[in-house]
């Protein structure tokens, strides 16, 4: 039976070989940090990881993970309400809660769980979810399990925003829905204006700080204290698998009555494993360390304002950005395939991002920057991505 099937999906797959768009797995055989081994046996520096802080291989996470699994063992074989709540989690909880100025937490496998179940239990027919339109995945699959209608605005643009306000105003509840960081662009959201239009027109606003948190805002607490609007945010999601030490996890932090709703009915929640007992104790103790000092998200910030004022004297096409994500526009799927493996001969980790993953004609390198980078390790990117770009003709 599965040979009309195969032959069906042996045709997709050349499709996409020729089109450019194929997607190739490197294997790393060392830790994520800035230096990185690969399988061929090359070192490279890496500038593709969501490592924003550097904690990936943290000693302080490392020893937190293994004193869980010394006292609470490898996993919990449960969800969350019949038998897989330790202590842990209770305090990772309240952790998350005190870091973002929430009222309560609820943990996920992953933000895109977290995403994934939040709309459909809280929102009907009766109700309207406003996004942006440059939304990431998980978010978009999310608003769609909901049956509340549905509009979608421009990115940033709050104009476009107040006009889809004005069209939900019928709706029993509205919710405007964003990225704190749109993890193609690299650009923040105007949380101020949004919460200013939230107010004039009733509506609850959702933020995913997955890319912002632990890198917008003078200590690393997202784009609500960037915008000091901390408190004012009714729903926060999350990530543990980015800036937060890079392993897996993710939450959704807010409203008190929120987040005890989604404990009796958001089905990612009621339906998954609870997170590792290693997990949850190298959460905790990274929370601790956010709130003893901000001398990582410094750190990041100057290598950050470094490298994209550098990348954009040499002449690179750079989406505008205020995080830690460098978009390199090239356009073409194949020319963006072609730099990255160019870029890898010269030591360089990166990839190419084309479409799907980014609309057509819109294809990039997209360069995340670490705190765990040191100067000499931007001076050699940048070094090699001018060469680059001379020998493929992005620059003159």
């Amino acid at each position: 039976m599965y040979g009309k099937l195969r032959e069906h999906l042996q045709n997709e797959l050349s499709q996409i070989r020729e089109a450019g768009l194929y997607k190739n797995e490197r294997v790393i055989i060392s830790s994520q940090d800035a230096v990185i081994r690969l399988e061929s046996g090359v070192t490279v520096l890496n500038f593709c990881a969501n490592n924003y802080l550097g904690l990936s291989n943290h000693p302080d996470l490392i020893d937190a993970a293994k004193s869980a699994l010394d006292s609470h063992g490898f996993g919990m074989s449960s969800v969350r309400f019949i038998c897989g709540t330790s202590d842990l989690h209770k305090e990772l909880e309240r952790k998350i809660a005190e870091f973002f100025g929430t009222e309560d937490t609820i943990l996920y496998a992953a933000c895109f769980d977290a995403n994934g179940g939040v709309f459909e239990p809280l929102f009907s027919e009766a109700d309207a979810i406003i996004s942006d339109s440059l939304n990431h995945a998980s978010i978009i699959d999310g608003v769609r399990l909901s049956k509340a209608s549905r509009f979608r605005y421009n990115n940033a643009d709050m104009n476009d925003l107040e006009l889809q306000l004005r069209k939900a105003e019928d709706a029993r509840f509205r919710i405007i829905v964003t990225d704190g960081v749109f993890s193609m662009d690299g650009n923040v959201a105007p949380l101020d204006e949004i919460i200013r239009l939230a107010n004039k027109y009733d509506a609850l606003v959702m933020v995913d700080e997955c890319h912002s948190a632990g890198v917008v805002g003078a200590t690393g607490r997202g784009v609500t204290e960037k915008f000091n609007v901390r408190g004012e945010v009714d729903i926060i999601t999350g990530t543990l698998g980015k800036a937060f030490g890079g392993a897996i996890g993710g939450f959704t932090t807010g409203r008190k009555e929120i987040i005890e709703l989604l404990r009796q009915r958001s089905r990612p929640y009621l339906f998954s494993n609870a997170i590792p007992p290693s997990v949850a104790g190298a959460g905790i103790r990274m929370f601790e360390m956010m709130a003893e000092t901000s001398e990582l998200q410094t750190r990041l910030h100057q290598n950050t304002e470094y490298f994209v004022s550098r990348i954009r004297e040499a002449g690179f096409d750079i989406k505008p950005t205020k995080s830690a994500i460098c978009a390199v526009m090239l356009y073409d799927a194949k020319l963006s395939q072609e730099f990255a493996s160019k870029l890898l001969e010269e030591g360089i980790y990166v990839t190419g991002f084309y479409y799907p993953v980014v609309p057509q004609g819109q294809a990039r390198i997209r360069v995340q920057l670490s705190a765990a980078h040191k100067t000499e390790h931007l001076d050699t990117a940048i070094a090699a991505f001018i060469k680059t770009g001379k020998e493929l003709g992005v620059l003159k």
